[in-house]
């Protein structure tokens, strides 16, 4: 069975690295450390065994035994974290350049097998500066996708972000939406405001994620931009139909109000939108989720994500559990091919 890996976060050996790659006038300026969020896990952010000198997935070799050797990956999408959405929007935009400098520098470059691919990240609240990062790096053969913070002052469907993913539909690289820390201008991560605990961030954060996606189709995105594809890539998708079949409702009642959706909303997510697997997503009973899997077609858009280092980390094992055998070769590989053009031709072996 091939694996392809959608979802891997690398990070920085230690937080001061990052300056090595930024310019001269950026390089004295206070940045956010990686770590800072305001909710932490109980047990911590990542994987115990992972702790060290360093922050967890931060040596490439060790990263390629665990998810290559152990795991039984054929190749892993690298999706680093940034520092979230700081109130100095060019400050942000030199560090997402900085971050994709190091993932090119540190992980792509020096990667003679082509196993690890690559993010481009954007800062979306400076679109001028996203766009000019897009051009800049989408002829590398590595960078095959575009990542954006989940956290977000506007929804993403809003027209202030469109020369973004017009650049990024242009080049044909899907666009990333996941979890990118706090630094204290976020929104709050709830609709209704801040969660006391963990497990309320956790459980209700994702759900951001619909209103991106509602709006992107409301808005007309997908319509007026026929290849570009958006990747929810922290999960969110077990509670992806009831919220289809919603706004395919509020459609068909007020569709004169936006006569540029010339279709369901839902019928959308088949060109458009794919999902990476999460821990906390699905049915807790394996004998449930074949027939989970078959609501919404969600065996065509879900893609496996291990969230390597942290964690909620999944083996293939665990996401493919009571899958039928296509399913399963959908969930693990399939989909991830044929989205990114990625050919998953090292055989591995399912743990």
């Amino acid at each position: 069975m091939r694996i392809i890996d959608a979802n891997v976060q690398p990070h920085f050996r230690y937080n001061a690295e990052i300056r090595r790659y930024l310019p001269a006038a950026h390089k004295l300026r206070a940045i956010p450390d990686v770590e800072q969020q305001w909710y932490q896990a109980p047990g911590g952010d990542y994987r115990q065994d992972l702790y060290g000198d360093h922050y967890p997935g931060s040596d490439p070799d060790t990263v390629a035994r665990h998810l290559f050797d152990d795991g039984g990956v054929d190749c892993a999408i690298l999706n680093p974290l940034t520092r979230g959405n700081i109130a100095d929007y060019l400050l942000n935009s030199r560090i997402c350049a900085a971050v994709n400098d190091w993932l090119l520098d540190r992980w792509l470059e020096p990667d003679a097998t082509g196993r690890f691919l690559g993010t481009i990240r954007v800062n979306p609240e400076d679109p001028k500066g996203a766009v000019a990062e897009i051009e800049r790096l989408a002829g590398h053969p590595k960078m095959i996708q575009v990542g954006v913070p989940l956290q977000s002052r506007e929804p993403y469907g809003k027209p202030m972000f469109e020369p973004i993913w017009e650049a990024a539909a242009a080049h044909g690289l899907p666009v990333a939406v996941h979890i990118n820390g706090g630094n204290g201008v976020d929104y709050p991560p709830t609709f209704a405001g801040h969660a006391f605990t963990y497990p309320g961030y956790a459980a209700f954060m994702p759900l951001n994620g619909f209103v991106h996606l509602a709006t992107l189709i409301i808005e007309g995105m997908f319509g007026r931009h026929p290849d570009l594809r958006f990747v929810f890539a922290d999960g969110g998708y077990d509670v992806l139909t009831p919220l289809m079949w919603r706004l395919d409702t509020f459609w068909m009642s007020m569709r004169d109000q936006t006569p540029w959706v010339d279709r369901f909303p839902s019928e959308y997510l088949a060109d458009h939108v794919r999902f990476c697997s999460s821990a906390f997503d699905g049915p807790t009973d394996a004998g449930q989720a074949e027939r989970w899997m078959d609501l919404t077609d969600k065996s065509d858009l879900v893609m496996y994500g291990s969230s390597y280092p942290h964690w909620s980390f999944s083996t293939p094992g665990v996401v493919a559990a009571g899958l039928s055998d296509e399913q399963r070769e959908k969930v693990l590989w399939r989909n991830a091919s044929d989205l990114y053009g990625v050919a998953a031709e090292v055989e591995g072996s399912l743990p």
